[in-house]
């Protein structure tokens, strides 16, 4: 198994919870260590970490929304496509399908996105 150079670890308040949102929106769980309520997840290259609260990496008082100050960006190969798909599961959306500009140095780039809430209030931006 090849694993990114970056792959964030979220904590999560009920793992079977998050297990069953992740796992509705397209991940695949790659292995699972039930004993320590931990998933390591993946969509499309997409790699996350999903661990129970138990206190080993807190580092103050979690409370929902968990994750604040943060989006988690995610590259998807046919955005149109997933969007339309979460649309059919009734996903609820933080931000609907848009295009946004973005100035990187003198290029602008645009990019289709939306982003949803995780079940702990993890912002997850998924885009082409």
């Amino acid at each position: 198994m090849k694993f990114n150079k970056l792959i964030p670890e979220l904590s999560v308040s009920d793992i079977n919870k998050s297990k069953e949102f992740y796992q509705k929106i397209g991940f695949k769980i790659m292995y699972e260590r039930k004993e320590n309520k931990f998933a390591f997840i993946e969509l499309e290259g997409n790699q996350i970490m999903i661990e129970e609260v138990n206190d080993n990496w807190n580092t103050g008082k979690m409370e929902y929304p968990f994750g604040r100050g943060i989006n988690i960006s995610m590259n998807i190969k046919n955005i149109d496509n997933y969007y339309l798909k979460l649309k059919e599961k009734n996903i609820c959306f933080f931000k609907e399908l848009m295009t946004n500009s973005y100035r990187v140095k003198e290029t602008l780039y645009e990019d289709k996105e939306f982003l949803i809430q995780d079940p702990d209030g993890y912002l997850l931006r998924f885009n082409n």
